[in-house]
């Protein structure tokens, strides 16, 4: 029912990038937003501007000044619902009783995910939003996948057979361009 092929990709989907470490920003007078993200990776830029394609939201390869890769889109109408629901003023924030599902959480293990070695899976938090972290944990946890959290509460991590195999249900296979290696898979051995 909440898996990531459930349904076509939405606009919604790309709240998965504002789990990790994605912006949003509302321009002017509030009738466009902006969506970025700078990649941990830039070997993900093309399979994570595919998936953003595919929601119809085009995104462009820029270089922040530190000269890190990042994705971003152009100012857009159709982005301002997604900058109302994830903003209070400035700050980015998870809006209150927001349930992930299968197509958001496959955008964010694209984006920011990454086996943890130990047979778990580590989902990347935005570093510069804390108040988000929490919020993550309790949404994942409704989608039943109740994480941890690692690396000074730099990421959830999703470990345990049961946990494991929901995540692999929610996110479906490999997406086009992905690393094979970098996606939510069965290992074999789970940690607890």
């Amino acid at each position: 029912m909440f898996s990531a092929e459930a349904r076509p990709p939405q606009v919604s989907d790309l709240a998965g990038l504002l789990c990790g470490p994605g912006q949003i920003a509302r321009f002017g007078a509030g009738d466009q937003a902006r969506l970025s993200i700078v990649l941990p990776d830039p070997a993900r830029a093309p399979a994570v501007g595919t998936a953003c394609a595919a929601t119809g939201i085009p995104v462009t390869t820029v270089r922040t000044e530190s000269g890190a890769l990042a994705l971003r889109t152009a100012f857009r109408c159709d982005l301002v619902g997604l900058a109302k629901a994830w903003t209070r003023g400035a700050p980015k924030c998870v809006p209150e009783g927001w349930q992930l599902d299968g197509p958001t959480l496959r955008m964010w293990a694209l984006a920011a995910g990454r086996p943890d070695g130990r047979g778990g899976y580590l989902l990347d938090l935005d570093p510069d939003a804390p108040e988000t972290h929490l919020p993550l944990i309790a949404a994942a946890t409704r989608a039943g996948l109740p994480p941890a959290r690692v690396g000074d509460g730099a990421a959830l991590r999703i470990s345990g057979t049961r946990r494991v195999a929901r995540l692999v249900e929610l996110v479906g296979p490999v997406p086009p361009g992905a690393a094979t290696a970098e996606w939510p898979r069965y290992w074999g051995r789970t940690a607890s």
